[in-house]
């Protein structure tokens, strides 16, 4: 005979918390407990409380306020925050100490660009009967049909408002500039929206400390703390990304995470924007008159720009293109010794660093591929940079080859050699979308007075979001006219995640048609009460 279990047998599923460890990347042994991961309770409150946040966010001036401390505060805990973060990615206290400041100035250039308000692009136009058109020489005598005769125009004002709430995705190559207190945190903050950061595991540690200060920047300035958040855990992220009330999120990572995520964006009930960064070779063309005119200057330059922080940048140079010829041979041999004098490092963590070992090792056993200077394992953690060459030739065919056209992580890049312009091309012309896109040319190139550097460079601008001319493309700085984006897989969107158009992202245009002027927002008042840039019936003020 069936019996029920006894009341008390029954066993009620409790969930676990896990574990949220600092790492140390030199050693691989755990630093300490920093928390635990978020359930799809905790992802819930913290998403609520920030929705419940914006309402105070909607103060200009508080916002402002709010970036400015953040900066001032962060600023002042520098060298904990410093230190925290060295602790936890072996970047070194040098630069970081130079990112801190590179994400104080950050924040308070995004305070200057809520200040200014032309953010907000307020645009009225009045009112008034449209202007009559007289009607072309040929056309028939008879009058129009009075259903044929335009409309006049109405009242119309728009201007842009903020998503929402906006899940960030913390970076593991920038623990500051782009993870919780980054670029995508400060530009959603200047547009109003509330910020919930998952943040990346290999820095748990210095994403709580900055979370903290934040937080603090926040309750110091009159806004909700819960204006900022932040979570930790695989599935955490996963359902932030679903919780409804999320309005938009932003990414910096990997292809397939940031794949992932942008696919469960576009699949939700209301599918929201998903600004992701996932993944860029950033391809270089050195064109022959510039190898002939400085090919060791060059070969230097590449060395320092592919090395730097360890090959961990996204915008590091990951393939060449680079003349055959003597000329070349120039630029390799600049290079290879170059590369062979740069020192080891330690990557951020060792799944990277496994990463990177097998990728090189791949790439190295593709056939006519050669190893001037071989990058590889450093003792138990770091790794030793190095570069591999191809003829060129291989990258325009269908085939296994086609891995050296995309990323690699870590310190290595691949140099390919081409015998004519048409090869060159054709390898540009297979590549995917990319953040930079560079080219060496010569000083008469440059000048104009020789080659085709026009058309190089329209090609190149097809293919990156960021074109440069005789540079290396590692380092983006903070400007009003920066573009760190481009074409797919590069960025999902395209706009841009450094500068201060980012702010464009977390917002949406909204047009009042003939509303009564007590009932429109003070932004689109007539008088200007909130002294905003605008344009009025065509005219730009001021």
């Amino acid at each position: 005979m069936f019996r029920l279990r006894e009341p008390w047998r029954f066993t009620v599923a409790v969930p676990v918390a896990v574990p949220v460890w600092s790492v140390d990347p030199r050693t691989g042994k755990q630093r300490e407990q920093v928390t635990v991961e978020a359930t799809a309770d905790h992802v819930d409150k913290a998403v609520r409380a920030a929705a419940d946040a914006v309402p105070a966010l909607a103060h200009r001036p508080a916002r402002a306020a709010l970036l400015r401390t953040a900066a001032d505060l962060l600023t002042a805990e520098r060298d904990r925050v410093v230190a925290t973060a060295d602790a936890e990615t072996a970047l070194g206290p040098a630069r970081l100490g130079g990112e801190l400041a590179r994400t104080a100035y950050q924040l308070r250039a995004f305070a200057d660009v809520v200040d200014e308000g032309a953010f907000l692009d307020v645009i009225i136009d009045h009112a008034h009967p449209s202007p009559a058109t007289a009607p072309p020489a040929n056309a028939a005598r008879t009058p129009p049909a009075p259903d044929a005769l335009p409309a006049p125009r109405p009242d119309l004002r728009r201007y842009k408002v903020p998503l929402g709430v906006v899940a960030v995705y913390a970076a593991s190559n920038f623990p500051l500039a782009f993870s919780v207190p980054g670029g995508d945190t400060a530009s959603a903050l200047a547009a109003g929206c509330p910020v919930v950061v998952k943040a990346h595991p290999g820095h748990p540690a210095t994403s709580e400390l900055c979370a903290a200060i934040l937080r603090r920047a926040a309750a110091e300035t009159g806004l909700p703390e819960d204006t900022v958040g932040v979570l930790h855990g695989f599935q955490a992220g996963v359902d932030l990304i679903e919780h409804p009330l999320v309005s938009a999120a932003g990414f910096t990572g990997s292809i397939p995470g940031g794949r992932a995520l942008y696919d469960a964006a576009a699949a939700r009930p209301r599918p929201i924007p998903f600004h992701g960064e996932l993944g860029s070779l950033n391809p270089v063309l050195v064109t022959a008159a510039a190898a002939a005119e400085r090919a060791e200057a060059i070969g230097g330059g590449l060395a320092a720009s592919f090395t730097l922080g360890v090959g961990q940048f996204c915008t590091k140079p990951g393939l060449v293109l680079i003349p055959a010829g003597s000329d070349g041979d120039r630029l390799v041999t600049a290079l290879t010794r170059a590369a062979a004098e740069a020192p080891p490092g330690v990557l951020l963590d060792d799944r990277m660093r496994r990463h990177f070992l097998a990728g090189v090792r791949d790439r190295a056993r593709l056939p006519d591929v050669t190893v001037p200077v071989e990058p590889g394992a450093d003792g138990e953690a770091a790794v030793r940079p190095g570069f591999l060459t191809v003829p060129a030739l291989r990258l325009t065919q269908d085939g296994p080859h086609e891995l050296l056209t995309q990323e690699c992580f870590g310190p290595v890049t691949v140099i390919a050699r081409y015998d004519n312009d048409a090869e060159a091309d054709a390898v540009l012309a297979r590549l995917p979308g990319n953040l930079t896109a560079t080219v060496h040319l010569s000083t008469a190139e440059a000048a104009g007075e020789q080659g085709t550097a026009a058309e190089l460079i329209a090609g190149l601008t097809r293919l990156a979001g960021r074109v440069l001319v005789n540079g290396w493309p590692t380092g983006v700085a903070v400007a009003p006219a920066q573009h760190h984006g481009g074409p797919y897989p590069a960025t999902t969107s395209q706009s841009t995640s450094v500068g201060g158009t980012a702010v464009e992202r977390w917002l949406r245009p909204v047009a009042y048609q003939d509303t009564p002027p007590a009932l429109l927002p003070p932004e689109l008042r007539d008088g200007n009460p909130l002294g905003l840039p605008r344009r009025v019936d065509g005219q730009r003020y001021p």
